[in-house]
C-alpha cells in the first residue's frame, strides 16, 4: 500500500510539472479553433473553457481563440482547412468527418446504442481511444469527444408515427452518404445540405424538415418552422474535437500533454452545459408549441436499418467494430 500511494503521489506531481511547464524552444501562439454553433453553446463554452485551462497551464504563453458561428465557414470547408493545417482546431459532427474516417463513422451507425448512457461507455473507454487515435491516419489528431444529445426527426408537415408518415417528406441530412442512407431507407427524399443553410430552407419550403437534436432544433429556430418533433433519436453520434497534425506537431511533448488534458476536461465540463440546455431547449419548444411525438413502433424504423448495416459490414473491420460497440454494458 505505502508503495502505491508513493507510485501515486509522483504520478500526480508529474503531472503538476507537465501543467505548469513551458518548454524553452517554445514560442508563443493563439491557435484558430472552428465550430459552427452560436456563442452560447455548449461546445463553443467548452472550447472557451478549453482556452482558459491552456493559458492557466502555459502562463499565457498559448491560446486558443473560438471562432464560432461559421465564421471560418461550414464544417464541411473547414474540416478540410483543419486537415490543411490551414486551421488549427475544429469541433465537429462525426458524420462529417466519418466521410474520411471510416472507423468514426461508426458512431454515426442508425440505432446503434442502446441509451445515451451505452455511448458514454464506449466513448470513456478502449473502443474511444482508438477511436480518437485512428484519426491520425488521416491528417488529424484526435483530442475527445462531446456529448452531442439523441438526434430526431421534425417536419412542417405532419406527426410522423410511422414509417408511412415519412413518405414524401424532404429531409434535410448532413453532407454524408449514410445520413443520406438512412433518410432514404426510412422512405423520406434526403437533401444534404449545409447546417447554415437549413433555417432558410425550412422558411422557403425548400425542405419539409430536418433531423437533429434538441438545442439545435431550438436555438437556431428550426422549431418556428417545424411543428412536429418525433423523438426516433435514431443516432446519439457524439461531436469530435480535432486539431491539424501541423499544429500539433508545433507542441512539445509537455504540451502536447497540457492540451490533450485541456480537452478532455472541456468534455466533462461540456457535458454539464449539455444537459441544462437539452431540458431548456425542450421546454422551449413545447412551449411554443411544438407537438412531440413518443408514441410510435421504433422497431420498423430499426428494421429499416439492415440495408445500411449490411453495407457498412462488408469490411470487416467495421463489422467487427460495431460488434465490440454492441458489447459493451
Amino acid at each position: 500500500m505505502y508503495r502505491r500511494a508513493g507510485l501515486s503521489r509522483t504520478i500526480t506531481l508529474a503531472v503538476a510539472l507537465l501543467w505548469t511547464a513551458v518548454s524553452a524552444s517554445a514560442f508563443a501562439r493563439e491557435f484558430r479553433t472552428a465550430d459552427t454553433q452560436n456563442e452560447d453553446y455548449p461546445t463553443v463554452q467548452a472550447l472557451n473553457y478549453m482556452d482558459r485551462l491552456i493559458a492557466e497551464r502555459t502562463g499565457g504563453l498559448h491560446r486558443i481563440v473560438v471562432f464560432h458561428s461559421r465564421q471560418l465557414g461550414e464544417e464541411k470547408e473547414t474540416l478540410e482547412q483543419t486537415r490543411a493545417g490551414a486551421i488549427d482546431l475544429n469541433r465537429t459532427n462525426v458524420a462529417l468527418i466519418g466521410t474520411m474516417v471510416p472507423s468514426v463513422n461508426v458512431l454515426a451507425m442508425p440505432f446503434l446504442f442502446r441509451s445515451h448512457e451505452h455511448l458514454q461507455h464506449v466513448l470513456d473507454g478502449p473502443i474511444g481511444n482508438e477511436i480518437l487515435n485512428s484519426l491520425e491516419a488521416h491528417g488529424f489528431v484526435g483530442l475527445t469527444f462531446y456529448d452531442s444529445g439523441g438526434r430526431s426527426i421534425y417536419n412542417s408537415v405532419r406527426p410522423v408515427r410511422s414509417l408511412d408518415d415519412l413518405k414524401g417528406l424532404r429531409l434535410r441530412v448532413q453532407q454524408s452518404e449514410q445520413m443520406s442512407d438512412m433518410v432514404r431507407a426510412l422512405g423520406a427524399q434526403p437533401v444534404q445540405m449545409a447546417y447554415g443553410q437549413v433555417l432558410t430552407g425550412l422558411a422557403n419550403r425548400l425542405i419539409d424538415g430536418a433531423e437533429n437534436n434538441w438545442p439545435s432544433f431550438v436555438t437556431t429556430g428550426h422549431y418556428k418552422y417545424a411543428g412536429y418533433y418525433t423523438l426516433t433519436q435514431h443516432t446519439v453520434s457524439p461531436e469530435v474535437l480535432v486539431m491539424s497534425r501541423k499544429a500539433w506537431a508545433s507542441l512539445s511533448p509537455d504540451e502536447q500533454i497540457i492540451f490533450r488534458d485541456a480537452a478532455q476536461r472541456s468534455s466533462l465540463y461540456m457535458r454539464e452545459k449539455w444537459q441544462e440546455l437539452e431540458e431548456r431547449s425542450r421546454k422551449q419548444a413545447e412551449l411554443a408549441g411544438v407537438q412531440v411525438v413518443t408514441d410510435f413502433d421504433r422497431k420498423p424504423f430499426e428494421a429499416a436499418m439492415a440495408g445500411i448495416y449490411a453495407k457498412a459490414e462488408r469490411d470487416p473491420a467495421i463489422a467487427a467494430l460495431i460488434e465490440r460497440i454492441r458489447n459493451v454494458e
